[in-house]
């Protein structure tokens, strides 16, 4: 009797600690097993939000100073204003197309603010807030090419693009006979177009806008051949920090706010 009445404390205590290890977990930055993002975010006292850091005008990181800037990063700081009331409680984490999913299910990051377009397959691993940014795909080429748009990619004419993104698929549907060559991330494939490996670099318009900035003697070229809404990813089922962060974006666009962030990074051709 007195071995099944061990057995049965034993069993309790186990439970105890399973539950409260629970909790714990359901803390780590607003991870998907968290009830409440919001509050776990605050009760932490920062936001923390996947950035790219290889994206000129939208998240790029400076090699010399180390600071990382452009219009996602005034983003994420505006929604860290909105919760906080300081813009300087946010932690910026980079992500690349291949990882930022994985690191947001990981709870390693509340959010993903990184130039990503709202698909349905997406829709069906992360929640998507509002639209806050309308792009397009396009093609940057060498001034001089003889590419002038989507029509001028033919069969063997090699295509640069990063893994992991809509850029990829697209491309093979409006250019099936072209060679599609992927790379790592953006710097990566600028690089290897500045190099020769490829005729042209096809992604949104808006990142290829800051490539073009970075080097003057490249140029997009053509009209946008796809719709690419950006939203900010959220986790699955998080329902209630979704709408927080919908009714951030209205806020900021009622005010003025989000034209002014607009109007300092997008520099359009």
């Amino acid at each position: 009797m007195k071995t099944k009445k061990n057995w049965l404390i034993a069993l309790i205590f186990v439970l105890i600690i399973s539950m409260l290890s629970a909790c714990g977990s359901s803390e780590k930055t607003g991870g998907k097993e968290s009830k409440d993002t919001l509050s776990a975010i605050k009760k932490r006292g920062k936001l923390v939000v996947g950035v790219k850091y290889d994206t000129n005008l939208f998240g790029y990181k400076d090699p010399s100073s180390g600071k990382v800037e452009g219009f996602d990063i005034d983003i994420a700081k505006a929604l860290a204003k909105k919760i906080f009331g300081d813009e300087k409680k946010l932690e910026l984490k980079e992500v690349t197309s291949k990882t930022r999913v994985q690191m947001l299910k990981n709870g390693d990051i509340d959010a993903i603010i990184a130039t990503m377009t709202i698909t349905p397959e997406r829709k069906k691993e992360v929640n998507f807030s509002d639209v806050y940014f309308k792009a397009g795909q396009s093609l940057l080429v060498k001034k001089g090419s003889t590419i002038k748009g989507i029509d001028d990619i033919k069969k063997g004419t090699k295509v640069l693009a990063v893994k992991g993104s809509t850029s990829v698929q697209n491309i093979k549907e409006k250019a099936p006979e072209a060679q599609v060559l992927e790379f790592e991330n953006y710097a990566e494939a600028f690089t290897a177009l500045k190099a020769g490996k490829g005729e042209a670099l096809t992604t949104d318009n808006s990142i290829l806008y800051g490539m073009a900035d970075q080097d003057p003697n490249y140029t997009l070229v053509g009209e946008p051949f796809t719709d690419e809404p950006y939203g900010i990813a959220l986790n699955k089922g998080d329902d209630k920090f979704t709408k927080y962060v919908n009714d951030f974006i209205k806020e900021i666009q009622d005010s003025g706010e989000y034209d002014k962030i607009k109007s300092k990074w997008i520099k359009e051709q």
